[in-house]
């Protein structure tokens, strides 16, 4: 990881940890508190170069998150960082010869800043950006062909979901990330991850 790309991921990590104790120092009834949360992905990417369609990768993530009150109990804060192991995979038929598979794994640290909307005491609507930082990529071939592609170190995307919220801190969530950046470069192809999980908040 480029020096560059620490520093960034750790003033990020700075940011929301002093946000979070802040807000829970100066107001202690709210809503507001670190949570953990994990669960699976279902990553792929957008066609692009890859015209004949990629396949999804399952895989997990898990992290943090905190929740800031910004308008009473309706509104509110949720900035997050969470480890996300993505990628896709695809099928690879030459002309002569039989199919193999090639893996793409992209593992990142992503920061999503979401505005939360609670719909009363159960539902609740999530929606902002996320900055990931790349930290580790792996390509493997099915017929043990060496293959080399530039991957993006940052990555830019829209994030938006839903979360049923219980009793106790308890929660279930499902979001939907779509990248705003190509991961390969020059291959025109998105990040996209279907992601459901549960977590806890204190």
């Amino acid at each position: 990881m480029k020096v560059t790309k620490k520093f960034a991921l750790a003033v990020f990590l700075f940011t929301f940890v002093n946000i979070v104790s802040a807000q829970e120092a100066t107001n202690t009834e709210s809503s507001s508190g670190l949570g953990i949360k994990g669960g699976l992905n279902f990553s792929t990417v957008s066609k692009g170069k890859f015209e004949e369609g990629p396949d999804p990768r399952t895989s997990f993530h898990i992290g943090f998150l905190g929740e800031i009150p910004l308008v009473s109990k309706i509104l509110s804060l949720q900035p997050e960082v969470v480890y996300s192991r993505q990628g896709f995979e695809k099928t690879v038929q030459p002309f002569l010869g039989s199919s193999y598979k090639v893996t793409y794994q992209f593992d990142y640290v992503n920061v999503p800043i979401l505005a939360k909307l609670h719909l009363g005491k159960i539902i609740s609507l999530e929606a902002g950006p996320q900055f990931g930082f790349k930290v580790s990529e792996k390509i493997e071939s099915g017929n043990n062909s060496s293959l080399e592609n530039e991957v993006n170190d940052f990555d830019t995307a829209i994030a938006g979901g839903v979360s049923l919220n219980f009793n106790g801190g308890a929660f279930l969530f499902g979001r939907f990330t779509q990248s705003l950046n190509e991961v390969i470069k020059d291959s025109d192809s998105k990040n996209m991850v279907f992601q459901v999980g549960i977590g806890f908040k204190m």
